[in-house]
């Protein structure tokens, strides 16, 4: 089937962390991966790699005191020469969230926070995969299995964690009850890096119901924003047995004649209805002046990862520049996130140094994903549910999704929250799960 790319981002997620250099410290050494045999030495081999081993995050502290020493050490550029962000993070800004992660800001905190739930690391297809695997207290909760984006990673999702558990503390039903299992995607956070190509989206579903059926569950439903969305599409296409439904917050719902259209820099097609209409004023502003990191990341992500692993202020200002951008906040992520929150996420990014590993996912992938023709949206036939929240890069219309996805099972629009909506919204994002997957169970 063919394909119609937006300009400039072939290999681009568009939405859009693997300590190797600090493995000992994360004590994820274990034996190469092993597919078939009976020797007993193999046997023993294929234990180990399907065992679930417990997970504790532990960053030296002369790795925490290096950070502090590199953002004190900061070389500032000029300021920019416009009033807006039209030109990227403004100085002024990073400026005051650099300053404070030097003097005020502390990792041990939300390492504490990690360490209070439930973590692991098993080997999944050669890499050592870390999650948190929450069980909720109520009887016959579903597995539900949360994937983040980037610059997102497990931290996104974590407030989530007790309003999907347990719904009754928190507006809900007992029966609503989720079990809760957040991977780190290869190369993201704490799960290992690969060393070799071939990790795509299509793949990381593949590990992922290897995932869920070696916890035991023979019956899930999957979920995903951002990366999490390319994922959970690519689990609905495989539609693995036991895979009930997916939801997904970034659907790729976008028509071929509007892609063209936003390709080749045309007039829209005619007949738009108003909400289609703006779909495509918000993804034409996208990809005309706030897809560069996209583009950057799908064809030079090891170029660009050089100086976003050597200056905490210039990856900073790569991730900031897009939670100001995508959160629902008129540009201001700090109305969304708190300054520890949107630094604890940026620090994982640093202390694993992630920033290239992380990167690449964007070069494996070779479709606009808010494409549904490149998305292949129309194979999937499992139970798909989608929420629209406003501060999303762009809002999926209703008609776009029913045509985009043939067995659509829930479709709302939301009143607040954005591309990060577990981490912005996390109570609405659980009242959506329930309400979305309230019919599979």
């Amino acid at each position: 089937m063919s394909s119609v790319s937006f300009p400039h981002l072939r290999r681009s997620l568009l939405a859009t962390t693997a300590i190797a250099g600090a493995c000992a410290l994360l004590a994820l050494v274990s034996p190469s991966y092993a597919r078939a045999s009976t020797t007993p030495e193999v046997a023993a081999t294929v234990e180990q790699d399907s065992a679930i081993r417990p997970f504790k995050v532990n960053i030296p502290e002369e790795a925490v005191a290096d950070l502090r020493k590199r953002v004190l050490a900061t070389r500032w550029p000029d300021r920019e020469t416009v009033g807006d962000q039209s030109q990227g993070v403004q100085l002024a800004k990073l400026q005051d969230l650099v300053a404070y992660w030097g003097t005020q800001y502390d990792w041990r905190k939300v390492e504490k926070q990690l360490n209070a739930l439930p973590m692991f690391v098993t080997k999944i297809d050669g890499l050592d995969i870390q999650f948190i695997h929450v069980k909720s207290k109520h009887p016959n909760a579903m597995p539900l299995l949360l994937t983040h984006g980037w610059p997102g990673s497990i931290l996104e999702l974590t407030k989530a964690i007790a309003p999907l558990t347990d719904p009754t503390a928190h507006g809900g039903r007992a029966e609503d009850a989720f079990d809760v299992i957040i991977p780190s995607m290869p190369g993201y956070g704490f799960s290992q890096r690969p060393t070799s190509g071939g990790w795509n989206p299509d793949r990381i579903g593949l590990a992922w119901d290897v995932l869920m059926k070696r916890l035991g569950y023979k019956r899930y439903v999957s979920q995903g924003g951002d990366w999490g969305s390319v994922i959970a599409d690519a689990m609905g296409r495989q539609a693995p047995p036991g895979l009930l439904g997916i939801h997904v917050n970034m659907p790729a719902t976008v028509p071929a004649d509007v892609a063209k259209a936003i390709s080749d820099g045309t007039p829209p097609p005619a007949g738009l209805s108003t909400s289609e209409t703006a779909a495509y004023e918000s993804l034409k502003t996208f990809f005309s002046k706030n897809a560069a990191y996209g583009a950057m990341m799908g064809t030079r992500p090891q170029t660009v990862g050089y100086g976003l692993s050597d200056s905490p202020a210039g990856l900073a200002a790569w991730m900031f520049d897009k939670f100001n951008q995508w959160t629902y906040s008129g540009g201001d992520a700090g109305k969304s996130l708190t300054k520890d929150e949107m630094l604890d996420g940026i620090s994982l990014y640093w202390l694993t140094n992630s920033a290239v590993s992380s990167a690449r996912l964007y070069w494996e992938n070779n479709n606009n994903n808010f494409n549904a023709v490149e998305q292949k949206t129309r194979d999937i036939k499992i139970p798909v549910a989608v929420t629209v929240f406003p501060g999303e890069i762009y809002k999926a219309p209703k008609t776009w999704t029913e045509r985009a996805y043939p067995n659509l099972v829930y479709f709302n629009e939301v009143d607040k929250g954005g591309h990060f909506a577990a981490w912005e919204e996390p109570e609405l994002f659980a009242k959506e799960l329930r309400a979305a997957f309230r019919t599979l169970r």
